[in-house]
């Protein structure tokens, strides 16, 4: 079954690469010209949505559990990181400055994110532009993620503050 998916979706986004064994158990949507690599053994529930000119790079055994992507530069995913019903927005969309909201977007309004490896964001959170999350780190619920987050914490809340730190 997941055979038949995997090659509907190749043949549906030519911008789609997919990983050996990655289970489509929901749907993938792909718009504005972005272009997709998922790891090996990744698994896909519900709707997981990716969108604009950029390049989104999924890992090996993750989980992408009804994510909303926007790519404008690049958003890259470490290995068996676990994503639930969370977005990550690698741009603002406008510029800030009010004399230039209604101007086309400059590379200002941009920055690439970067997950690492073992990461695990909740239900609802929001990675904000030029975000790195460390490995082993977690992203609570509804947290706004607007600043790096170190290796191996909790963090939780907007603005996100860090509530635990896993030692060695």
């Amino acid at each position: 079954m997941y055979a038949f998916r995997r090659g509907w979706y190749r043949l549906r986004y030519r911008r789609l690469t997919l990983g050996r064994d990655v289970e489509i158990r929901g749907r993938i949507r792909l718009r504005r010209g972005v272009r997709v690599s998922i790891g090996d053994r990744t698994r896909v529930n519900k709707l997981v949505r990716f969108a604009g000119p950029g390049e989104v790079r999924v890992g090996t055994d993750c989980l992408l559990n009804a994510t909303w992507i926007g790519c404008w530069t690049s958003v890259t995913i470490g290995d068996r990181s676990l994503l639930s019903n969370c977005e990550l927005i690698d741009n603002d969309f406008h510029n800030l400055p009010p004399e230039l909201r209604h101007e086309p977007a400059t590379d200002r309004t941009r920055a690439p994110i970067v997950i690492g490896e073992n990461v695990w964001i909740g239900a609802h959170a929001l990675v904000l532009k030029g975000v790195r999350i460390g490995d082993d780190s977690v992203v609570g619920a509804a947290t706004v993620v607007r600043t790096d987050v170190p290796p191996r914490v909790v963090v939780v809340g907007n603005p996100q503050q860090t509530v635990k730190k896993f030692h060695d």
